[in-house]
């Protein structure tokens, strides 16, 4: 199996199952004589954690972060940083079932028919619970960024079709719910939806969104390398995610020119009226905030009846037992903000080399 790694200066390389003793991640390209502490890391994992509330598989794990390697004195040393969180919780008999049938929803199906062999138990590489390396990533970029002044707002936009509408109806200061939605009143008709949902053995999805604040003019490359492009890439590369959009997204097919475009003035500094755009302009941050929103299927499993087939081609019903999330959006949030900081640090990374002054800076 091959491509586990993502980025190309600051990378991330992905190992480990769903149901294996441990899953983690190596960080090679952070620079030396950062700060780190795992305690840093766990800050991140514990908001994705499960048993969080009654909207979280029950599943308990304390995903605890040990760092392994990179690390001197609570300062990083160049070296490659490995992070390892162990399984302890598992219950791969919840899957015996299961062994031969491909449940609906799930890649049991093409994960089979490309490898010749699956791992039944939860998904392996394909569980949702890979995403634990993407985090332990994120932390450390994210630490790295926040070195930058550049911070992050990512929060649950929607749930079914409860949705925050109007941007001003955002309030950052209301997000500490057990949906990471930024407003009490949405959030309590969402729970109330969610619960519906989970008494008819079923589920739902919803949408992120994510504003990335002080982002210089100039990251992202105006062909293949696009800043858009790239974190395009990296949500879909998430494996709930089945849309993404920047700025007014999909929304602009239904304007016009006059009114998407971002028009600019200058006031000792260039300004844009607005930010339809989400802070791209031709695959190249603009200097605004990046904006931009991903769709989160449904969970798959569910306890209603089903009709598929197994593998010897036979066509059967069947009931997913075990421990889901009846909604993966809230635990979603933080995947897609670190994975957001991975792509950025990485073309930020990128850009140094763009211009001679800036090697003229580091080498002087």
């Amino acid at each position: 199996m091959r491509n586990n790694s993502f980025g190309n200066n600051f990378t991330i390389t992905s190992w480990g199952e769903s149901h294996g003793k441990a899953l983690g991640v190596v960080i090679d390209g952070c620079p030396a004589g950062l700060s780190l502490r795992e305690e840093d890391i766990q800050v991140f994992l514990d908001r994705r954690k499960p048993g969080q509330s009654k909207f979280a598989t029950p599943r308990q794990e304390g995903d605890k972060a040990i760092i392994l390697s990179g690390i001197m004195g609570d300062v990083t040393t160049g070296c490659p940083i490995s992070i390892m969180v162990e399984n302890d919780n598992q219950r791969s008999r919840d899957y015996s079932n299961i062994a031969n049938v491909y449940r609906p929803g799930h890649a049991d199906y093409t994960y089979e028919e490309k490898f010749g062999i699956r791992d039944y138990r939860g998904g392996g590489r394909s569980s949702g619970r890979e995403t634990i390396a993407r985090v332990a990533g994120g932390a450390v970029a994210s630490k790295i960024l926040k070195e930058l002044g550049i911070t992050f707002s990512c929060y649950t936009r929607s749930i079914g079709k409860y949705n925050i509408a109007d941007p001003e109806d955002i309030y950052l200061d209301e997000i500490n719910n057990p949906l990471y939605m930024p407003n009490e009143r949405v959030a309590f008709q969402a729970m109330e939806y969610i619960e519906e949902c989970m008494k008819s053995n079923d589920s739902v999805g919803g949408i992120v969104e994510c504003v990335i604040h002080n982002v210089p003019v100039g990251i992202g490359e105006p062909a293949f390398n696009k800043l858009d492009a790239c974190l395009a890439k990296a949500m879909l590369s998430i494996g709930a995610v089945k849309g993404f959009e920047m700025g007014d997204g999909f929304k602009a097919t239904t304007s016009n020119g006059s009114t998407n475009n971002d028009e600019m003035s200058y006031r000792n500094g260039v300004i844009f009226h607005s930010n339809h755009a989400g802070g791209v302009l031709g695959g190249i941050s603009n200097g605004q905030d990046i904006l931009f929103r991903v769709a989160i299927k449904p969970t798959p499993s569910i306890s209603q009846s089903q009709h598929t087939i197994d593998s010897f081609n036979d066509e059967i019903d069947i009931n997913i037992t075990g421990r889901h999330d009846p909604v993966i959006v809230p635990r979603a949030v933080v995947v897609v903000e670190s994975m957001a900081a991975i792509t950025l640090l990485d073309l930020m990374m990128d850009n140094m080399t763009s211009k001679i002054d800036y090697m003229k800076e580091i080498y002087k």
